[in-house]
């Protein structure tokens, strides 16, 4: 095993918001999984390409097994600095187990997988999401949030959101921020952190399919925004390197808001 790397793995490494992070490492060795090998080897081939350290495999992040090939490969590469995990679905996938499953089910399976290869400086930065915060607190669907992989856990949450996945998607991407706070204190004995980021409204491939498909609340959402303005990847991959940096030591179990703003005039709509 080489000690010496210390290893950044980026999941959802071949999106918009995953390519965005892995190009504010240019010094660092880079991991890049998604779910499929092509889009990995493409994404890789480019980040070389630029001078960067970058080797990748792909990963299905429902599954254990495929998981475990992946810290496999994190091993024998070098030593964990960060997970930076950006994969996941929208609720344009308009399939509620589908989102509760990718989303959340596989955020737990990470943090446990690599809570393995944690030491001391390692962090994790999972993506959640402004609307995790349009969710108020309930003792019901936080305790299935907190443990998504408990057998009733999806259908309890299935009953507060209306057969809709773009509610099931507020709702996971709050148990995103369960999962962290849940997580900090184990994570914290080996000295490393845990911590989540909320973006707004950013132009991703996938934001952008959402705009076609919601054009009226894509204008709303960016006139309700104090900035005028949608996000762009490279403002969150920022906000990544600094939660990654040593800069960033003293803050754990913690969300950080990039969202232009509209978050609070959001949840003025909504009530």
């Amino acid at each position: 095993m080489n000690t010496e790397k210390k290893v950044i793995v980026i999941t959802g490494g071949a999106g918009g918001i995953g390519q965005a992070c892995a190009r504010t490492f240019k010094n660092q060795p880079l991991i890049i999984t998604d779910y499929s090998q092509d889009l990995v080897d493409k994404t890789v081939k480019s980040l070389q390409s630029e001078g960067f350290d970058a080797t990748g495999i792909s990963c299905d992040i429902t599954n254990k097994e495929d998981i475990k090939k992946l810290t496999n490969f994190v091993v024998k590469a070098g030593t964990l600095k960060a997970l930076v995990h950006t994969a996941g679905v929208s609720g344009s996938a308009k399939d509620l187990k589908k989102v509760f499953t990718i989303d959340l089910v596989a955020t737990e399976l990470l943090i446990d997988a690599f809570y393995e290869l944690a030491a001391k400086d390692s962090v994790a930065v999972l993506l959640s999401s402004m609307m995790a915060h349009t969710v108020p607190a309930n003792r019901v669907y936080d305790e299935a949030l907190k443990n998504p992989q408990a057998t009733d856990s999806f259908d309890i949450v299935s009953q507060h959101v209306n057969n809709n996945a773009d509610t099931m998607y507020n709702f996971v991407k709050r148990g995103v921020q369960l999962l962290m706070h849940k997580n900090a204190g184990k994570w914290g004995e080996k000295g490393a952190r845990v911590v989540t980021v909320s973006p707004g409204v950013i132009e991703t491939p996938m934001a952008l399919k959402a705009s076609e498909e919601h054009p009226e609340r894509m204008k709303m959402l960016k006139e309700a925004t104090p900035l005028k303005r949608n996000g762009q990847p490279e403002e969150i991959a920022d906000v990544v390197q600094f939660l990654v940096s040593d800069a960033a030591r003293f803050i754990t179990s913690t969300d950080i808001l990039v969202d232009g703003g509209v978050l609070q005039n959001i949840k003025k709509m909504m009530s």
